[in-house]
């Protein structure tokens, strides 16, 4: 992957993660970094007062520090602001972190040296992950506490994980034949300062939650066709008179996830004048969420294409201190689609739950001799139980703010839970389609002999290459861990993709 001046999507990323790429500095950005670091050494030899360059930090700042303390001006930064606590976050999350930290310096307004960039280079292709633990930033003055984490290993202290076990992080420098770096003038907050622990845990959830909008509508239309559930109401006429784009998009896809529907053939839309509104609604309420998601995508791609940095250092020893490092736009950002993958979550639930009631032909729970077996009755609870923790998950960290550094950071963004517990949410309700995945092609079985739609039997036959219809009650770990596995790698939808196209 090479780092140049460009716009980047979350699909880069995907891509990133997906294919281990190794990241390399192209000639440009290498240009813009050390053109950067000339402007600040420029401003520095003419004595000019910088903000955390020859001045103290937050409510310190009227501190000015004489020029032979610089340096350790810089690598006390660190040390000071290393003070997170908690579980340390996980090794996808913090190469994220170290790849939007590369291209935020790439920039070229942070005015650090090169070799400072190319050591979190060497750190992420080699692999080496430093242990930030989870809580501890406001996400404002930048993720200050976790980036602090992050910058620790650059001066050899603190700890790494690497191949999955924590080493001290000079072991592994060693290693490597990377050595400690010794800071000088602005490298310390233009490593701290920065909404990269933040904004790693969005562009995460945004690579998750794609592939969220296209699975609710494969298994919410799977469980329409197993409930003998009409299509009239996913037609493009009805959808032209409430022209919203995602509902639009939803409804079409599970209009054509219906087609040529041999069960629909079968009871002909005379079973009910109108389906329940977790059917009925599904363009309505997966649209809406659609519409939430993609000004999350927008705002999570302008976040990674900006720089979040302060002082930012401009061409011609112009450095203007601003508040770039405030998180607001992608915690308010990262609290709505909170909220509309709950609710997609939300009416997946109501989906299984009317699957395991014994209505409509089905059998209670969805087995045979109910009562002596019990079926699906407790991944419903499972289901629900998961979706009312996501109810709790979805109240907004961003209406929240608690001044901090004697009130110098008088209001703060909140965003770093906002992103925490967005992931949570998000691999919450993996497990809830997970769960509808299973229930509805269970219910689907018992429809006799009657086939679905083509592109709803082909995921009928991937899925039972690997999960079987449950016969009798068994220990279902096995099933569950496989459904969750397929959701979250977007399997299902690979399979209806080659028959047709989704929106």
């Amino acid at each position: 992957m090479i780092i140049k001046p460009k716009k980047y999507k979350i699909e880069d990323f995907s891509n990133f993660l997906n294919n281990s790429k190794s990241v390399v500095l192209s000639n440009l950005s290498s240009e813009l970094i050390k053109k950067s670091r000339v402007s600040i050494e420029k401003a520095i030899k003419e004595e000019n007062t910088i903000y955390g360059v020859n001045t103290g930090f937050g409510k310190l700042s009227q501190i000015k520090i004489k020029h032979d303390q610089i340096s350790k001006l810089q690598e006390n930064l660190i040390l000071s602001h290393a003070t997170g606590l908690g579980q340390p976050v996980n090794d996808t999350v913090v190469k994220l972190i170290l790849l939007t930290k590369i291209i935020s310096l790439s920039m070229g307004y942070s005015g650090v040296r090169i070799s400072i960039v190319n050591f979190l280079v060497n750190l992420l292709n080699n692999n080496i992950y430093p242990v930030i633990p989870c809580q501890g930033s406001v996400g404002a003055s930048g993720d200050l506490a976790p980036l602090a984490h992050l910058a620790l290993p650059m001066l050899g202290l603190s700890k790494v994980r690497y191949k999955g076990k924590i080493y001290k992080s000079i072991t592994i420098l060693k290693k490597f034949n990377l050595k400690p770096i010794k800071l000088s003038y602005k490298e310390g907050l233009a490593l701290i300062n920065g909404t990269q622990f933040s904004l790693s845990f969005g562009i995460l959830a945004a690579i998750q939650s794609k592939k969220i909008i296209k699975n609710i509508d494969i298994v919410g239309a799977i469980s329409a066709d197993s409930l003998y559930c009409s299509d009239k109401s996913f037609l493009n006429i009805v959808h032209e008179l409430k022209p919203h784009k995602g509902q639009i998009d939803s409804a079409t896809n599970i209009y054509n996830l219906l087609k040529n529907s041999k069960i629909k053939d079968f009871h002909n839309n005379k079973y009910r004048v109108q389906d329940m509104y977790s059917i009925r609604c599904m363009p309505h309420v997966h649209g809406a969420c659609r519409e939430t998601l993609k000004y999350f995508y927008n705002i999570i791609e302008t976040e990674i294409n900006s720089v979040s940095d302060n002082p930012l250092v401009f061409n011609k020893e112009k450095i203007i201190s601003a508040g770039h490092f405030h998180a607001q736009a992608i915690g308010q950002a990262m609290d709505s689609a909170a909220i509309a993958i709950t609710t997609l979550g939300n009416i997946s639930e109501r989906r299984i739950s009317t699957l395991v009631n014994g209505d409509f032909g089905l059998p209670p729970f969805l087995v045979k001799n109910a009562g002596l077996n019990s079926g699906f009755m407790i991944t419903q609870i499972t289901a629900a139980a998961i979706a009312s923790e996501n109810k709790c998950l979805a109240n907004p960290s961003t209406v929240d703010s608690i001044p901090t550094g004697a009130n110098q950071e008088d209001f703060v963004s909140m965003a770093p839970f906002a992103g925490r517990k967005l992931l949570n949410i998000v691999n919450n309700v993996e497990y809830i389609l997970a769960i509808e995945l299973l229930t509805s092609l269970q219910a689907i079985d018992f429809r006799k002999n009657l086939k679905s739609s083509t592109s709803i039997e082909a995921v009928r036959v991937f899925v039972r290459k690997y999960i079987k219809h449950l016969v009798k009650d068994k220990y279902m770990e096995e099933d569950l861990n496989k459904s969750i596995e397929i959701i979250k790698n977007g399997e299902i939808i690979n399979v209806v993709e080659n028959i047709i196209s989704l929106k």
